[in-house]
């Protein structure tokens, strides 16, 4: 009951803000009847929407109501019981104010203070999702294992080696594919897309085919870069952890030597790239190169529990990059997104640490499984989508995104918060894997919907 009331009020949020940015609520001017009828046609999109969303509030509000009777028949956790009590004390609040949105001219500030108020309630019921969740008992953490006492991860498996190629080409060919592998290409697909949503919020369907080009080249051969100077830096950590130590600078299938010249050969092609689009998106995208291989991989990663979440900013930048592109500033549409991608990432990365905890203390790395425990780590996913969530409603109500942005964010942050309450229960590795994926095709879908609805729709 906590889990779908919580996604029924972030669903009022998220199409609230869609429906005063445009302007759904002039369709259906008198409450609680829209024009005096209780029932209307759906076929005009916008009195559908201004309807839909006043019987959806009526729902939650029941399910609000249901919820809080619950948690205090139930002998729900005291602190359970006041944040869904609080909650339920601002619903009623929430509506009049709502009501007298949709029938008076009401100011700018006015509709802010409304959606504020519905981020409160969502933001309440999340917090009391998470302490419902809570194990009656915490598991001890794990603890960093003393470098001296661990072994280098495992040698690669017969089946890894015993093919290695003897002719030109096939050497060639796995040569060039260790190159290929030290610029992290499975991370290139999401920030693109992350730099494209950036884009398209910041242009719209006046969005040049030539910008996108060169920033997208800017921006892949800048995470290239980053990659391989993350691989470099890593190496003798990377070979303590099974995971990591077939990476080709951990197995000196590239010499160091190399490694360096070919990042940097990457980053200043990337700086070329870029400024044939502007300055400020060079330097953002030579920022993004320093943060994640010197300040995240050298000073956040070994030294604090708050790595993944500080290192979310390395994530972030790329939509500052595709904004900056297009515009020559950094707008308040890209700030917000790029809030969203920082706050994804502790809610998408520390499934990860869950699945690898013990790899990651093998190495060294204080992450939050292995200084905190696995309990706290699945409750700080937890309030960490309910963060992403908000700031996902956030950027509906400053943008001009419509009703594909707000039925993506609800569907499939639907999606991740019932994978998030079954890693809660199940407490296992495929569970952790599972959310994972899951926060991968949230985001994905996401941007997708954010690019379709700012140059299509």
């Amino acid at each position: 009951m906590l889990a779908a009331t919580a996604l029924g009020v972030y669903l009022l949020v998220v199409v609230g803000a869609t429906t005063a940015l445009t302007d759904a609520a002039a369709a259906c001017p008198t409450w609680p009847a829209c024009n005096g009828r209780w029932l209307v046609p759906l076929d005009r999109p916008m009195l559908a929407v201004a309807w839909g969303h006043r019987v959806a509030a009526l729902v939650v509000g029941l399910a609000l109501a249901v919820t809080t009777g619950l948690a205090w028949t139930t002998g729900a956790d005291r602190r359970v019981r006041a944040a869904l009590t609080s909650s339920s004390v601002l619903y009623p609040a929430q509506v009049a104010l709502g009501a007298f949105a949709a029938t008076a001219a009401t100011p700018a500030l006015l509709s802010a203070v409304h959606l504020v108020g519905g981020m409160a309630i969502f933001g309440g019921i999340v917090v009391a999702l998470a302490w419902t969740l809570e194990p009656e008992t915490f598991d001890e953490p794990a603890g960093i294992a003393d470098p001296e006492e661990v072994p280098d991860a495992a040698e690669p498996t017969p089946a890894a080696t015993a093919d290695r190629p003897d002719g030109p080409l096939a050497r060639a060919k796995r040569t060039a594919f260790a190159y290929f592998r030290l610029m992290k290409p499975r991370l290139m697909w999401l920030l693109c897309l992350v730099a494209s949503a950036g884009m398209a919020l910041a242009a719209g369907p006046a969005l040049e085919v030539e910008t996108v080009l060169a920033t997208l080249t800017g921006g892949v051969l800048s995470i290239g870069a980053s990659g391989t100077f993350n691989h470099v830096l890593e190496r003798d950590v990377d070979r303590k952890m099974n995971r990591t130590a077939d990476r080709p600078a951990a197995t000196d299938r590239i010499p160091v030597r190399n490694a360096v010249a070919f990042g940097l050969a990457l980053a200043a092609l990337s700086l070329v790239a870029f400024l044939t689009v502007n300055v400020l998106a060079a330097a953002l995208g030579m920022f993004a190169i320093l943060f994640y291989s010197v300040i995240y991989t050298l000073v956040l990663k070994p030294n604090t529990v708050q790595n993944t979440v500080i290192g979310g900013f390395a994530g972030a930048l790329p939509a500052l990059i595709g904004g900056a592109a297009v515009t020559g500033e950094i707008g308040l549409p890209a700030v917000v997104l790029a809030g969203v991608i920082f706050l994804w990432t502790p809610a998408h990365f520390y499934n990860l640490a869950l699945a690898y905890k013990d790899d990651y203390a093998r190495g060294g790395f204080p992450m939050m499984p292995v200084v905190r425990g696995e309990a706290v780590t699945r409750k700080h996913i937890l309030l960490y989508l309910g963060a992403t969530l908000l700031a996902a409603g956030l950027l509906s109500a400053v943008t001009s995104l419509g009703l594909l942005y707000a039925g993506t964010s609800v569907a499939f942050g639907g999606v991740f918060l019932w994978t998030v309450v079954r890693l809660h229960r199940e407490r296992t590795e495929r569970a952790a894997f599972r959310s994972f994926h899951a926060s991968n095709a949230y985001l994905g879908a996401l941007l997708l919907a954010i690019v379709a609805d700012a140059l299509v729709f």
